[in-house]
């Protein structure tokens, strides 16, 4: 939603600096990869619960805070930890999917869970922008607040504990009051274990996954490019829509063509939710039963190449002043393809590293933030060197680089990588 509001934000906090401005946008991203780094560990310790609803209440009053903001300095600190309170779901969501489903039935879940977060900067903006042109930015993120609030609500009364570990801990105390055997400890515990050595050993647990996995690698590295671009375009609409060169449409306006890229993102959900279980299962059935990650790879494959012929359509037909709706079916392939591949892999790194998914995911999340912070800051002077053609089909080429080869290294070379590894599941 904030977006669309930019310019207008910036004139009243007097920010001149079109880096700044944008930092007033994606340094809210930039929260998301430092929050998953210990927000997801803690999880492991406590429990999924507590710390969702924690990071929803710090994202809550400092998006708050942000409708209040003054200054610059102020919208930055309030971005930046509303956004440290909201990578709590997407630290820990991938975990609690992992403790609530079966392999071969998180296709459908992860889907719904992964279309949220990218849907959600998709239908924003359109919001964002009426808001913006008929009230005040700052409605932007009162709003927003608002609906947290009612969300936190039904959280605090319907939401239940779903990691194994906590649950048991839970049951050890009760049995603990019932018959006073303070030995009693579950299986995760160990008792001579303090709770210092607990806590650096999960802090540490996303670092030594990033550093020591080539899997985790792999799959963050391209999990983050697909993400730094995904709010690379989020981002630059704006620059395209309402911008004289191009189409010149108002803000309201303009904000309604992100309605294309929430379409694509629906329909490569859509798509791939049921095929990516269906092709589980028959990969199971042929290997004996035994499921295996790998079996995710093989829809990763078309949306390898869906995306980049999107980022291609999208910026030439852009730069070339084509009728509005052809930008917006190139946005909405590219949307399509990247949502397939990010439940795609989503879903290999929960299936893979089941355990310790919420460290494995906090992993991934680090570098794609890092991505979705960085991309929209360089975006501007990208597009006014190259334009939106080349500068698309730039982009297009890397993600062909990158893309095209990572499913057939995962499927020829990942089970061996997990069978050496103590943290993935089977692995030593």
């Amino acid at each position: 939603m904030v977006a669309p509001s930019l310019d207008a934000m910036s004139a009243d906090l007097g920010v001149r600096d079109q880096v700044e401005s944008e930092m007033m946008l994606s340094i809210f991203i930039l929260a998301y990869a430092f929050g998953p780094l210990f927000l997801g560990p803690i999880s492991e310790l406590v429990g999924r619960r507590k710390v969702l609803q924690l990071g929803n209440a710090f994202f809550f009053a400092f998006n708050l805070g942000g409708g209040f903001a003054q200054t610059e300095t102020q919208m930055m600190v309030c971005r930046f930890f509303a956004g440290l309170g909201g990578s709590a779901p997407l630290s820990i969501g991938g975990g609690v999917l992992g403790d609530s489903w079966q392999a071969h039935e998180r296709g459908r879940a992860i889907a719904v869970y992964s279309l949220m977060p990218l849907i959600g900067p998709a239908i924003g903006p359109i919001a964002g922008g009426f808001i913006t042109e008929n009230t005040t930015w700052r409605w932007a993120f009162w709003s927003t607040s608002a609906a947290c609030g009612l969300i936190q609500g039904f959280g605090w009364f319907y939401l239940q504990e779903t990691y194994a570990s906590e649950i048991l801990r839970q049951k050890k105390v009760a049995l603990i009051k019932e018959t006073g055997n303070e030995e009693l400890h579950t299986e995760y515990e160990s008792p001579d274990r303090s709770i210092v050595n607990h806590m650096r050993s999960a802090l540490i647990r996303p670092f030594k996954l990033l550093f020591t996995q080539p899997i985790i690698q792999v799959l963050a590295i391209y999990l983050a490019y697909v993400y730094g671009l995904m709010y690379l375009v989020v981002a630059t609409f704006p620059l395209l829509w309402t911008s004289p060169d191009y189409y010149n449409e108002s803000v309201g306006i303009g904000g309604l063509n992100y309605i294309s890229l929430a379409v694509g993102f629906f329909i490569g959900t859509q798509t791939a939710a049921p095929l990516n279980d269906r092709f589980y299962r028959q990969l199971k059935q042929r290997n004996g039963e035994v499921g295996k990650p790998e079996f995710r790879i093989p829809l990763m494959v078309p949306g390898s190449f869906i995306m980049p012929v999107g980022l291609f359509w999208y910026g030439w037909t852009a730069q070339t002043h084509q009728h509005w709706i052809l930008p917006n079916i190139g946005a909405a392939i590219f949307a399509a393809g990247g949502i397939v591949i990010f439940q795609c892999i989503q879903t290999y790194i929960i299936d893979g590293y089941t355990r310790f998914a919420a460290s494995a995911l906090a992993a991934a999340v680090f570098l794609r933030s890092l991505c979705g912070f960085a991309f929209p800051l360089f975006a501007p002077y990208m597009y006014d060197a190259l334009k939106f053609g080349w500068g698309n089909s730039l982009l297009g080429f890397i993600a062909i680089g990158i893309g095209i080869p990572a499913p057939f290294l995962l499927w020829n070379y990942g089970p061996t990588l997990r069978a050496k590894s103590q943290y993935a599941a089977g692995g030593g």
